[in-house]
This record gives structure tokens, C-alpha cells and sequence, in this order.
């Protein structure tokens, strides 16, 4: 299952992990955020180990969404050490997700 990433655990669980992080920005209201909900839980699943895979819900963690510049949800951010490496904004197929993933393993 994808991690809850809030504003008070975010410098440990993505800024210092030893693996390439996913960090799925959302919201409850948002249409498109429920469609991609299920394929983060999926890479989840599928990356256990390998990866850490997250949501940050925009509207409990205000502080990480301005950190970094979250205006347009779903945004996807993939972190490697500490670092953002890639970005997908928006609804995308599982297979474009899982090929950034795969390029960060």
C-alpha cells in the first residue's frame, strides 16, 4: 500500500531514502486523482523493496505542495537521492509511470 506522506514526514521518508521515491500529489475532490489512486496502489504493491511509493494529500499538507510548486493535480514526482529526477502531471497509463519508475531502479 502507498505510504501517507504528510508535511511532517516528508525530509524522512522521501528526502533521505536510500531508494527512488514516487510521490503521487492529490485530493479527494479531484476526478482525475481517482483514476490514477488505484495504479500508485498497484506500483505499490510492485515495487515493494524496491521503491517508496506515496501520497500527498494537497489539501492536509499545504507546506510540501507550495515547497514544490504543486498547482495542477495529479502530479506525480519521482525523487532520487533527495532530488527530483522526473515529473508527470496529470492522468498517464500505469506503463508510463512504471517506465519512470524502472529508469530511477
Amino acid at each position: 500500500m502507498a505510504l501517507e506522506i504528510t508535511d511532517s514526514n516528508f525530509d524522512e521518508v522521501v528526502l533521505k531514502s536510500d531508494k527512488p521515491v514516487l510521490v503521487d500529489f492529490w485530493a479527494e475532490w479531484c476526478g482525475p486523482c481517482r483514476m490514477v489512486g488505484p495504479i500508485v496502489e498497484e506500483l505499490a504493491k510492485e515495487y515493494d523493496g524496491k521503491a517508496v511509493v506515496g501520497k500527498v494529500n494537497v489539501d492536509y499538507n499545504p507546506d510540501i505542495s507550495v515547497k514544490y510548486g504543486i498547482r495542477n493535480i495529479p502530479a506525480l514526482l519521482f525523487f532520487k537521492d533527495g532530488q527530483i529526477v522526473d515529473k508527470q502531471i496529470g492522468a498517464v497509463p500505469k506503463s508510463v509511470l512504471a517506465d519512470k519508475l524502472v529508469k530511477q531502479l
